[in-house]
């Protein structure tokens, strides 16, 4: 298993079907759930454990969920008040080596985990398939990506990083 993509990297289908849409929601509706269950008995020593040789820590991983999921729930948004918006990219990197996402406790991304995700996904069930095609404009690599497969990055994001958290604790 390589440990950077342990769930391997998103593919996405060429024809995104209304099945491909309700199981993305529904793995972005259940993921604050999951992760809340998995790290819950985390102790300071496994929330301070790299997933991999050079990787985050899971304390950081967590406050990435966040950081990355509050990004693009404004991206949806901007697509869908904006005709094709070029959005505005962050350096990841960075945003993990801040203080706040080395330090702050976890219960901080949690509950706003929590409560992004509960109104992301009544967002997301109200799009229709009209809303879907509207697309956005991602600066790095000038890329145009409908909202549609939108949501099956994030709903892969997510899983992603659950993989990682789950890797730390394995090492339990």
């Amino acid at each position: 298993m390589d440990a950077r993509y342990p769930i391997g990297k998103f593919e996405c289908p060429d024809d995104i079907t209304t099945t491909h849409i309700k199981q993305w929601i529904s793995d972005i509706e259940n993921l604050p759930t999951k992760i809340s269950d998995l790290v819950s008995g985390f102790t300071e020593e496994q929330l301070e454990t790299p997933y991999r040789e050079g990787g985050w820590t899971a304390r950081q991983v967590i406050h990435h969920i966040h950081d990355s999921h509050h990004n693009g729930y404004i991206r949806f948004k901007w697509a869908m008040t904006e005709n094709n918006p070029v959005i505005k990219a962050y350096n990841e990197t960075l945003w993990a080596e801040l203080f706040d996402t080395q330090s702050a406790p976890i219960h901080l991304s949690l509950d706003l985990i929590k409560a992004l995700h509960a109104k992301w996904t009544y967002f997301l069930k109200g799009l229709s398939p009209k809303d879907l095609e509207k697309t956005f404009i991602h600066p790095e690599g000038d890329v145009t990506i409908s909202l549609a497969e939108d949501i099956g990055i994030y709903a892969w994001h997510g899983n992603h990083h659950l993989a990682h958290l789950k890797i730390v604790a394995q090492l339990r």
